[in-house]
């Protein structure tokens, strides 16, 4: 352990890589260090040289962190919790807390609890600040990095992440997948749909590298059976603007279907097949649990979804 050498990294210099890694802005990390952007400078270049690593460098009009500072984020942010949590005596108290979190959610999940749970939490703690982002945007990455606090987002539950031992995966909300089309589809006036129904008529799919392939596609692939899948979308609600103006069918989320905007006006019909347990699922970085603010967040989150959502 080189003592001389930790000794010129202070929690200030700390505390500046951390942020910057959020904003990737010195003028922004100025801001929410109430800071000049000189001496953020000044912090980054004493870190750059202890380091021995620039950091950060441009790239066009853009900062961009080095493999070593993505590397160094989590454990720079679970060392600023954990000090934060010694120099802190008073228990949590949201009322009073101005702190910020960062979310990440698809579109649909956004419609479907978003707008509730931020009247709930802001109820408690009215000067919280919830930055909400589209999660195909980010991804885990942002959570490995410490920029994402949180992501909330639909999958059955035989396709788990790309196996990540930092994350924690724990299941909000139970649901299950129907087929949604167009009210002048061909397949609408069939009392329930057959296999041969289902697989005859070209689908829109969704599209997230996080994810890996459903277990009833590669069921449907042992069977030597396939979907057409001519376009994927980021979101529900892009593939049913889709089927709105095609003969496209859509499996999704039926507690989307049956409330979200996009979804008004199309048929839903249940599925042919097994599809296995669908729900939506919190992520979270193991470490950031450990923050008070960050497990109050995540008991409210279970709160709201437990009293607002019963099983399908």
């Amino acid at each position: 352990m080189d003592l001389a050498k930790l000794s010129r990294i202070s929690m200030k210099h700390l505390i500046t890589l951390h942020v910057m890694l959020d904003t990737l802005s010195v003028t922004a990390s100025a801001q929410r260090l109430c800071l000049s952007p000189s001496s953020v400078s000044k912090t980054l270049s004493q870190l750059r040289l202890s380091l021995d690593d620039e950091l950060f460098y441009r790239h066009g009009n853009k900062l961009v962190a080095t493999p070593m500072a993505r590397r160094l984020g989590p454990s720079v942010h679970q060392i600023i919790n954990d000090m934060n949590q010694l120099v802190t005596q008073e228990a949590f108290n949201p009322a009073q807390y101005e702190g910020r979190f960062s979310l990440a959610m698809r579109e649909s999940t956004f419609e479907l609890l978003a707008a509730k749970f931020c009247a709930h939490v802001f109820n408690q703690a009215p000067n919280i600040r919830l930055d909400i982002v589209a999660k195909d945007s980010v991804g885990f990455e942002g959570l490995i990095k410490g920029n994402l606090d949180f992501i909330v987002l639909p999958h059955d539950r035989s396709q788990p992440p790309i196996l990540r031992h930092e994350l924690v995966w724990q299941t909000i909300i139970n649901d299950e997948m129907v087929c949604l089309m167009h009210p002048a589809h061909p397949l609408v006036n069939k009392a329930q749909l057959t296999m041969h129904d289902y697989l005859s008529y070209s689908h829109v799919g969704i599209s997230d590298t996080d994810l890996n392939t459903p277990f009833f596609e590669l069921q449907l692939a042992q069977q030597q059976l396939n979907r057409a899948v001519p376009i994927s979308v980021a979101d529900f609600g892009s593939a049913a603007l889709l089927c709105h103006h095609s003969e496209l069918l859509f499996t999704c989320s039926r507690r989307w279907a049956e409330g979200a905007l996009q979804a008004q006006g199309l048929v839903v019909k249940p599925l042919p097949l097994d599809y296995g347990e669908v729900a939506y699922s919190l992520v979270w970085h193991k470490q950031s649990i450990n923050d008070p603010a960050h497990r109050w967040l995540y008991e409210q989150l279970l709160e709201f979804t437990q009293a607002e959502f019963k099983s399908v």
